[in-house]
């Protein structure tokens, strides 16, 4: 299994900060394609039925598996790949705003995009966790991390007047059942209504996005929307509350 592990969101009431990297490779390339692998043939094709379909060579040079001390190299168009390819875009700094005073209360909000893109014929998966519990602190200091009310996420944001929360809501065609809606409430229907399907962040995986299929090159992107609220009676302490966030493309 083929895994990119992208850290770190840095929150300081209430900023984020990221560092990225993209990994890429292809054979050929100009300014209007990308030319991921070729073939040295004289013949083959593409065949197709309503239960198949067949891609073939003729007479293809140079195939087989070949090793040394410093390489392996899997040769020919049709081979199996020794390797799966994977890689995440690097998005750019969001910015919660506003910035919340410690009294009266206020709700602040951001959000970054995530592209993931592969080849593994069985698709990938996206989590993000917490380094912390709660997600959100300032030394002994902390925002609540979001509960939802029952086991899905909660269809609208909610906060009482006497607490301070912090949650994230997915965005994205890719997105697991749990955050899809059907307008009225999370986890049924195929709805991806925006600002909805809210919960919080655990030190343990949450799966956000999931496909069975290979998306490369296009890629598919999935976009967190961050909160922090304080209740209007609640009395946050002042301080650089931050929560490092970890987010984590796999293949299946």
């Amino acid at each position: 299994m083929a895994h990119l592990n992208w850290l770190k969101i840095l929150i300081i009431l209430i900023f984020f900060g990221l560092t990225f990297s993209l990994a890429q490779s292809y054979v050929a390339s100009s300014s209007n394609y990308i030319l991921q692998s070729d073939s040295v043939n004289f013949g083959g094709g593409y065949s197709t039925s309503s239960s198949y379909k067949l891609q073939d060579t003729l007479g293809e040079v140079g195939s087989g598996l070949y090793s040394s001390t410093t390489m392996i190299m899997n040769g020919g168009y049709q081979a199996m790949p020794l390797d799966t390819y994977l890689a995440i875009t690097s998005p750019s700094d969001p910015i919660m705003s506003p910035v919340i005073n410690g009294v009266g209360g206020g709700v602040s909000n951001g959000s970054s995009t995530w592209q993931v893109q592969t080849d593994n014929s069985a698709g990938y998966e996206l989590s993000v966790k917490a380094d912390t519990s709660p997600a959100m602190v300032s030394g002994e200091n902390s925002f609540g991390d979001y509960v939802p009310s029952f086991s899905a996420p909660d269809y609208s944001w909610n906060t009482s007047v006497s607490e301070s929360r912090f949650g994230f809501s997915p965005e994205g065609g890719d997105l697991v059942s749990s955050f899809f809606d059907n307008g009225v409430s999370c986890g049924s229907g195929v709805l991806d209504t925006v600002d909805s399907c809210w919960t919080g962040f655990s030190t343990v995986n949450q799966v956000i996005s999931r496909s069975s299929l290979p998306n490369y090159p296009t890629g598919a992107s999935t976009t967190i929307k961050f909160r922090a609220e304080v209740g209007s009676k609640k009395a946050q302490l002042k301080g650089n509350y931050q929560a490092n966030i970890t987010v984590t493309a796999v293949t299946l």
